[in-house]
Protein backbone atom coordinates (compact mmCIF):
# COMPACT_ATOMS: atom_id res chain seq x y z
CA UNK A 1 0.00 0.00 0.00
CA UNK A 2 1.33 3.47 -0.91
CA UNK A 3 -0.12 6.93 -1.44
CA UNK A 4 0.00 8.74 -4.78
CA UNK A 5 3.47 9.65 -6.03
CA UNK A 6 2.39 13.27 -6.44
CA UNK A 7 2.50 13.60 -2.65
CA UNK A 8 6.27 13.17 -2.80
CA UNK A 9 6.36 16.80 -3.96
CA UNK A 10 3.58 18.01 -1.67
CA UNK A 11 4.64 18.06 1.99
CA UNK A 12 2.30 18.54 4.91
CA UNK A 13 1.06 22.13 4.98
CA UNK A 14 3.64 24.26 6.76
CA UNK A 15 1.35 25.35 9.59
CA UNK A 16 0.02 21.84 10.15
CA UNK A 17 3.55 20.58 10.71
CA UNK A 18 4.53 23.61 12.78
CA UNK A 19 1.40 23.32 14.90
CA UNK A 20 2.25 19.71 15.73
CA UNK A 21 5.72 20.82 16.84
CA UNK A 22 4.27 23.56 19.04
CA UNK A 23 1.86 21.11 20.64
CA UNK A 24 4.78 18.86 21.53
CA UNK A 25 6.79 21.73 23.01
CA UNK A 26 3.77 22.93 24.99
CA UNK A 27 3.27 19.43 26.38
CA UNK A 28 6.89 19.55 27.51
CA UNK A 29 6.20 22.74 29.46
CA UNK A 30 7.07 25.60 27.09
CA UNK A 31 4.71 28.58 27.51
CA UNK A 32 3.98 29.49 23.90
CA UNK A 33 2.63 32.73 22.44
CA UNK A 34 1.80 32.39 18.76
CA UNK A 35 2.81 35.22 16.46
CA UNK A 36 3.02 32.86 13.50
CA UNK A 37 -0.64 32.60 12.46
CA UNK A 38 -2.53 35.37 10.66
CA UNK A 39 -5.72 34.96 12.63
CA UNK A 40 -7.92 37.69 14.17
CA UNK A 41 -7.93 37.57 17.97
CA UNK A 42 -11.60 38.52 18.36
CA UNK A 43 -14.83 36.81 17.23
CA UNK A 44 -17.07 38.35 14.58
CA UNK A 45 -19.40 41.18 15.64
CA UNK A 46 -22.52 40.08 17.50
CA UNK A 47 -24.85 40.76 14.57
CA UNK A 48 -23.03 38.14 12.48
CA UNK A 49 -23.27 35.55 15.25
CA UNK A 50 -26.94 36.44 15.73
CA UNK A 51 -27.58 35.84 12.02
CA UNK A 52 -25.90 32.45 12.29
CA UNK A 53 -28.00 31.49 15.31
CA UNK A 54 -31.26 32.61 13.74
CA UNK A 55 -30.57 30.74 10.52
CA UNK A 56 -29.35 27.62 12.31
CA UNK A 57 -32.65 27.45 14.23
CA UNK A 58 -34.54 27.15 10.94
CA UNK A 59 -35.15 23.41 10.40
CA UNK A 60 -35.06 23.91 6.63
CA UNK A 61 -31.44 25.07 6.70
CA UNK A 62 -29.84 21.78 7.73
CA UNK A 63 -30.05 19.90 4.44
CA UNK A 64 -27.65 20.03 1.52
CA UNK A 65 -27.03 23.65 0.67
CA UNK A 66 -26.59 23.33 -3.09
CA UNK A 67 -23.50 24.06 -5.12
CA UNK A 68 -23.60 27.60 -6.46
CA UNK A 69 -24.33 29.55 -3.29
CA UNK A 70 -27.51 31.16 -1.96
CA UNK A 71 -28.86 34.05 -4.06
CA UNK A 72 -28.81 36.38 -1.05
CA UNK A 73 -25.10 35.78 -0.46
CA UNK A 74 -24.24 36.18 -4.13
CA UNK A 75 -26.10 39.49 -4.23
CA UNK A 76 -24.27 40.61 -1.08
CA UNK A 77 -20.94 39.81 -2.77
CA UNK A 78 -22.00 41.74 -5.88
CA UNK A 79 -23.02 44.75 -3.77
CA UNK A 80 -19.79 44.59 -1.74
CA UNK A 81 -17.61 44.64 -4.86
CA UNK A 82 -19.62 47.51 -6.31
CA UNK A 83 -19.48 49.67 -3.18
CA UNK A 84 -15.93 48.78 -2.11
CA UNK A 85 -14.12 48.65 -5.46
CA UNK A 86 -16.52 50.05 -8.06
CA UNK A 87 -16.54 46.65 -9.77
CA UNK A 88 -19.72 45.38 -11.44
CA UNK A 89 -20.31 41.62 -11.27
CA UNK A 90 -23.02 39.35 -12.63
CA UNK A 91 -24.28 37.23 -9.74
CA UNK A 92 -25.31 34.34 -11.99
CA UNK A 93 -22.06 33.85 -13.90
CA UNK A 94 -19.25 35.77 -12.18
CA UNK A 95 -19.68 34.94 -8.47
CA UNK A 96 -19.07 31.68 -6.60
CA UNK A 97 -19.15 31.39 -2.78
CA UNK A 98 -16.44 29.11 -1.38
CA UNK A 99 -15.88 27.02 1.75
CA UNK A 100 -13.13 29.46 2.63
CA UNK A 101 -10.94 30.88 -0.11
CA UNK A 102 -8.15 28.33 0.47
CA UNK A 103 -10.10 25.47 -1.11
CA UNK A 104 -10.71 27.70 -4.11
CA UNK A 105 -7.00 28.43 -4.44
CA UNK A 106 -6.31 24.71 -4.63
CA UNK A 107 -9.32 23.71 -6.71
CA UNK A 108 -8.75 26.29 -9.44
CA UNK A 109 -5.54 24.43 -10.27
CA UNK A 110 -7.54 21.23 -10.80
CA UNK A 111 -10.07 23.17 -12.86
CA UNK A 112 -7.58 25.01 -15.06
CA UNK A 113 -4.30 23.10 -15.29
CA UNK A 114 -3.59 19.86 -17.13
CA UNK A 115 -0.54 17.70 -16.33
CA UNK A 116 2.52 19.46 -17.69
CA UNK A 117 0.87 22.90 -17.81
CA UNK A 118 2.64 25.77 -16.09
CA UNK A 119 1.64 28.03 -13.21
CA UNK A 120 3.60 31.20 -12.42
CA UNK A 121 3.86 31.54 -8.64
CA UNK A 122 5.35 34.33 -6.48
CA UNK A 123 8.32 33.49 -4.25
CA UNK A 124 7.83 34.08 -1.36
CA UNK A 125 4.14 33.31 -1.51
CA UNK A 126 1.25 31.50 0.14
CA UNK A 127 2.16 27.79 -0.14
CA UNK A 128 -1.20 26.70 -1.57
CA UNK A 129 -0.44 28.49 -4.86
CA UNK A 130 2.33 26.06 -5.72
CA UNK A 131 0.90 23.02 -3.94
CA UNK A 132 -2.40 23.29 -5.82
CA UNK A 133 -0.49 23.21 -9.09
CA UNK A 134 1.57 20.24 -7.96
CA UNK A 135 -1.55 18.33 -6.92
CA UNK A 136 -2.78 18.90 -10.48
CA UNK A 137 0.51 17.47 -11.81
CA UNK A 138 1.34 20.84 -13.33
CA UNK A 139 4.72 22.56 -13.36
CA UNK A 140 5.59 25.67 -11.35
CA UNK A 141 7.73 28.64 -12.35
CA UNK A 142 8.72 30.82 -9.41
CA UNK A 143 9.01 34.58 -9.79
CA UNK A 144 11.18 36.11 -7.08
CA UNK A 145 9.74 39.00 -5.09
CA UNK A 146 12.48 41.38 -3.95
CA UNK A 147 12.56 44.29 -1.55
CA UNK A 148 14.23 46.55 -4.13
CA UNK A 149 11.14 46.14 -6.35
CA UNK A 150 8.67 46.68 -3.52
CA UNK A 151 8.01 42.93 -3.35
CA UNK A 152 6.37 43.07 -6.79
CA UNK A 153 7.18 40.51 -9.51
CA UNK A 154 9.23 41.75 -12.45
CA UNK A 155 6.90 40.60 -15.21
CA UNK A 156 9.25 41.80 -17.94
CA UNK A 157 11.94 39.43 -16.65
CA UNK A 158 9.77 36.34 -17.17
CA UNK A 159 11.25 34.44 -20.13
CA UNK A 160 9.17 34.42 -23.31
CA UNK A 161 8.95 30.63 -23.42
CA UNK A 162 7.67 30.56 -19.82
CA UNK A 163 5.04 33.19 -20.53
CA UNK A 164 3.83 31.33 -23.62
CA UNK A 165 3.57 28.03 -21.74
CA UNK A 166 1.91 29.45 -18.62
CA UNK A 167 -1.83 29.03 -18.17
CA UNK A 168 -2.23 30.53 -14.69
CA UNK A 169 -0.43 33.21 -12.67
CA UNK A 170 -0.84 34.17 -9.00
CA UNK A 171 -0.66 37.61 -7.42
CA UNK A 172 -1.66 38.66 -3.90
CA UNK A 173 -1.72 42.24 -2.60
CA UNK A 174 -1.84 43.25 0.19
CA UNK A 175 0.78 40.55 0.27
CA UNK A 176 1.28 37.53 2.44
CA UNK A 177 3.94 37.18 3.79
CA UNK A 178 5.61 40.53 3.08
CA UNK A 179 2.75 42.91 3.86
CA UNK A 180 3.54 44.84 0.67
CA UNK A 181 0.89 46.80 -1.22
CA UNK A 182 0.63 47.03 -5.01
CA UNK A 183 0.05 50.28 -6.91
CA UNK A 184 -2.81 50.29 -9.40
CA UNK A 185 -0.29 50.60 -12.23
CA UNK A 186 1.02 47.13 -11.37
CA UNK A 187 -2.46 45.70 -11.72
CA UNK A 188 -2.75 47.31 -15.14
CA UNK A 189 0.58 45.78 -16.14
CA UNK A 190 -0.42 42.34 -14.84
CA UNK A 191 -3.73 42.36 -16.71
CA UNK A 192 -1.99 43.43 -19.92
CA UNK A 193 0.65 40.70 -19.49
CA UNK A 194 -1.92 37.97 -18.94
CA UNK A 195 -4.12 39.14 -21.78
CA UNK A 196 -1.12 39.11 -24.12
CA UNK A 197 -0.23 35.51 -23.25
CA UNK A 198 -3.76 34.20 -22.55
CA UNK A 199 -2.99 33.45 -18.90
CA UNK A 200 -5.64 33.26 -16.16
CA UNK A 201 -4.59 35.86 -13.59
CA UNK A 202 -5.60 34.64 -10.13
CA UNK A 203 -5.64 37.38 -7.51
CA UNK A 204 -5.78 36.50 -3.81
CA UNK A 205 -7.31 39.40 -1.84
CA UNK A 206 -8.08 38.33 1.76
CA UNK A 207 -6.52 41.45 3.35
CA UNK A 208 -8.40 44.10 1.34
CA UNK A 209 -10.16 45.45 4.43
CA UNK A 210 -7.20 45.22 6.83
CA UNK A 211 -5.45 48.49 5.97
CA UNK A 212 -3.59 51.21 7.88
CA UNK A 213 -2.64 54.89 7.69
CA UNK A 214 -5.58 55.73 5.43
CA UNK A 215 -4.57 53.25 2.73
CA UNK A 216 -7.36 51.49 0.81
CA UNK A 217 -6.38 48.36 -1.09
CA UNK A 218 -7.71 48.19 -4.67
CA UNK A 219 -8.95 45.16 -6.58
CA UNK A 220 -7.32 44.12 -9.85
CA UNK A 221 -10.86 43.77 -11.20
CA UNK A 222 -11.03 47.57 -11.19
CA UNK A 223 -8.73 47.54 -14.23
CA UNK A 224 -10.67 48.06 -17.46
CA UNK A 225 -11.34 44.72 -19.14
CA UNK A 226 -9.84 42.74 -16.25
CA UNK A 227 -12.63 40.18 -16.24
CA UNK A 228 -11.30 38.92 -19.57
CA UNK A 229 -8.42 37.28 -17.69
CA UNK A 230 -8.92 37.70 -13.91
CA UNK A 231 -10.37 35.41 -11.26
CA UNK A 232 -10.17 36.98 -7.80
CA UNK A 233 -10.42 35.15 -4.49
CA UNK A 234 -11.62 36.89 -1.35
CA UNK A 235 -12.47 35.79 2.16
CA UNK A 236 -14.28 36.79 5.33
CA UNK A 237 -11.61 35.13 7.48
CA UNK A 238 -9.53 38.25 8.13
CA UNK A 239 -11.97 41.05 7.32
CA UNK A 240 -14.90 39.73 9.39
CA UNK A 241 -13.04 37.51 11.90
CA UNK A 242 -14.63 34.35 10.45
CA UNK A 243 -11.48 32.26 9.92
CA UNK A 244 -12.93 29.09 11.43
CA UNK A 245 -16.29 29.46 9.71
CA UNK A 246 -14.81 28.81 6.26
CA UNK A 247 -16.51 31.17 3.86
CA UNK A 248 -15.06 33.07 0.94
CA UNK A 249 -15.65 33.77 -2.72
CA UNK A 250 -14.27 33.61 -6.25
CA UNK A 251 -15.34 36.37 -8.62
CA UNK A 252 -14.51 37.53 -12.11
CA UNK A 253 -13.98 35.63 -15.35
CA UNK A 254 -17.14 33.63 -16.07
CA UNK A 255 -15.35 30.74 -17.78
CA UNK A 256 -13.08 30.27 -14.76
CA UNK A 257 -16.01 30.58 -12.33
CA UNK A 258 -17.91 27.89 -14.26
CA UNK A 259 -14.86 25.60 -14.34
CA UNK A 260 -14.30 26.04 -10.61
CA UNK A 261 -17.96 25.28 -9.86
CA UNK A 262 -17.83 22.20 -12.08
CA UNK A 263 -14.77 20.96 -10.19
CA UNK A 264 -16.17 21.72 -6.75
CA UNK A 265 -19.52 20.08 -7.51
CA UNK A 266 -17.63 16.79 -7.65
CA UNK A 267 -15.67 17.46 -4.45
CA UNK A 268 -17.91 19.20 -1.90
CA UNK A 269 -21.59 19.82 -1.24
CA UNK A 270 -21.61 23.55 -0.61
CA UNK A 271 -21.57 25.82 2.44
CA UNK A 272 -23.87 25.31 5.44
CA UNK A 273 -26.82 27.62 4.82
CA UNK A 274 -26.55 29.29 8.23
CA UNK A 275 -22.95 30.24 7.52
CA UNK A 276 -24.01 31.68 4.17
CA UNK A 277 -26.68 33.74 5.92
CA UNK A 278 -24.16 34.96 8.49
CA UNK A 279 -21.75 35.92 5.71
CA UNK A 280 -24.57 37.80 4.00
CA UNK A 281 -25.17 39.71 7.22
CA UNK A 282 -21.48 40.50 7.50
CA UNK A 283 -21.22 41.83 3.96
CA UNK A 284 -24.42 43.89 4.13
CA UNK A 285 -24.24 45.06 7.74
CA UNK A 286 -22.48 47.92 9.48
CA UNK A 287 -18.72 48.03 8.81
CA UNK A 288 -17.78 50.97 11.06
CA UNK A 289 -16.35 48.50 13.59
CA UNK A 290 -13.56 47.73 11.10
CA UNK A 291 -12.13 51.23 11.51
CA UNK A 292 -11.53 50.71 15.23
CA UNK A 293 -10.20 47.23 14.54
CA UNK A 294 -7.74 48.51 11.97
CA UNK A 295 -6.54 51.22 14.35
CA UNK A 296 -5.85 48.50 16.92
CA UNK A 297 -3.95 46.49 14.32
CA UNK A 298 -2.02 49.59 13.30
CA UNK A 299 -1.00 50.14 16.93
CA UNK A 300 0.15 46.52 17.17
CA UNK A 301 2.07 46.88 13.93
CA UNK A 302 3.92 49.85 15.39
CA UNK A 303 4.70 47.92 18.59
CA UNK A 304 6.18 45.07 16.56
CA UNK A 305 8.20 47.43 14.37
CA UNK A 306 9.62 49.22 17.42
CA UNK A 307 10.71 45.93 18.96
CA UNK A 308 12.22 44.25 15.90
CA UNK A 309 14.05 47.37 14.80
CA UNK A 310 15.39 47.74 18.32
CA UNK A 311 16.70 44.18 18.08
CA UNK A 312 18.59 45.03 14.89
CA UNK A 313 16.13 43.63 12.35
CA UNK A 314 15.25 45.61 9.23
CA UNK A 315 11.54 45.93 8.47
CA UNK A 316 9.44 48.05 6.14
CA UNK A 317 6.21 49.56 7.48
CA UNK A 318 3.30 47.59 5.98
CA UNK A 319 0.23 49.51 4.83
CA UNK A 320 -2.01 46.47 5.15
CA UNK A 321 -2.26 42.76 6.10
CA UNK A 322 -1.65 41.10 9.46
CA UNK A 323 2.12 40.83 9.15
CA UNK A 324 5.44 42.50 9.72
CA UNK A 325 8.14 41.07 7.42
CA UNK A 326 11.55 41.51 9.00
CA UNK A 327 15.08 40.77 7.81
CA UNK A 328 16.97 38.77 10.43
CA UNK A 329 20.30 40.00 11.80
CA UNK A 330 23.49 39.05 10.02
CA UNK A 331 24.69 35.65 11.13
CA UNK A 332 21.27 34.01 11.33
CA UNK A 333 19.16 31.98 8.98
CA UNK A 334 15.40 32.39 8.97
CA UNK A 335 14.87 29.07 10.72
CA UNK A 336 17.79 29.57 13.08
CA UNK A 337 16.47 32.94 14.21
CA UNK A 338 12.87 31.74 14.56
CA UNK A 339 14.01 28.68 16.51
CA UNK A 340 16.13 30.80 18.84
CA UNK A 341 13.17 33.05 19.59
CA UNK A 342 10.86 30.08 20.09
CA UNK A 343 13.09 27.94 22.29
CA UNK A 344 14.39 30.81 24.43
CA UNK A 345 11.15 32.76 24.85
CA UNK A 346 8.24 30.58 23.76
CA UNK A 347 7.28 33.11 21.07
CA UNK A 348 6.48 31.45 17.75
CA UNK A 349 7.22 33.39 14.56
CA UNK A 350 7.43 32.06 11.01
CA UNK A 351 10.68 31.56 9.07
CA UNK A 352 10.48 33.42 5.79
CA UNK A 353 11.69 30.52 3.69
CA UNK A 354 8.54 28.60 4.66
CA UNK A 355 7.03 30.70 1.84
CA UNK A 356 9.75 29.94 -0.69
CA UNK A 357 13.52 30.24 -1.16
CA UNK A 358 13.35 34.01 -1.71
CA UNK A 359 11.99 34.33 1.83
CA UNK A 360 15.34 33.18 3.22
CA UNK A 361 16.79 35.69 5.65
CA UNK A 362 13.39 36.98 6.78
CA UNK A 363 10.76 36.15 9.38
CA UNK A 364 7.03 36.87 9.40
CA UNK A 365 5.46 38.20 12.60
CA UNK A 366 1.68 38.31 12.99
CA UNK A 367 -0.16 41.20 14.63
CA UNK A 368 -3.28 39.08 15.09
CA UNK A 369 -2.55 38.34 18.73
CA UNK A 370 -4.45 40.23 21.46
CA UNK A 371 -2.60 43.45 22.35
CA UNK A 372 -1.68 42.52 25.92
CA UNK A 373 -0.44 39.10 24.84
CA UNK A 374 1.46 40.67 21.95
CA UNK A 375 3.19 43.08 24.33
CA UNK A 376 4.19 40.14 26.54
CA UNK A 377 5.59 38.32 23.51
CA UNK A 378 7.56 41.37 22.41
CA UNK A 379 8.93 41.87 25.93
CA UNK A 380 10.16 38.28 25.86
CA UNK A 381 11.76 38.79 22.45
CA UNK A 382 13.66 41.84 23.70
CA UNK A 383 15.42 39.68 26.30
CA UNK A 384 17.13 37.58 23.63
CA UNK A 385 20.86 38.12 23.20
CA UNK A 386 21.81 38.11 19.53
CA UNK A 387 25.29 37.36 18.25
CA UNK A 388 26.83 39.01 15.23
CA UNK A 389 29.14 36.22 14.07
CA UNK A 390 28.34 34.62 10.71
CA UNK A 391 26.59 31.26 10.75
CA UNK A 392 28.97 28.43 9.87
Amino acid sequence: MRPAKRLENVPMYVFAAHGARLNKLAAEGLDIIRLDIGEPDEPPPAFIIDALEESARNPKNHGYAGYGGRPELKKAIVDYYQSRFGVTLDAASEVLPLIGSKEGLANIALAWLDPGDLAIVPDPGYPTYQMGAKLADADVYFVALEQRLGWLPDLQAIPEDVARKARLMWISYPNNPTGAAAPFSFYEEAVDFCRRYEILLCSDLPYADVCFDGYEAPSVLSVKGAKDVVLEFNSLSKSHHMAGWRVGMAVGNSVAVKALLQTKSNIDSGIFRAIQDAATAGLTGDTSWMQERNLAYQHRRDLVLETVRGMGLQADTPQASLYVWAKVPEGYTSKGFADKILLETGVSITPGDAYGPSGAGYVRISIGQETGKLQEALARMRTVQLHREPTL
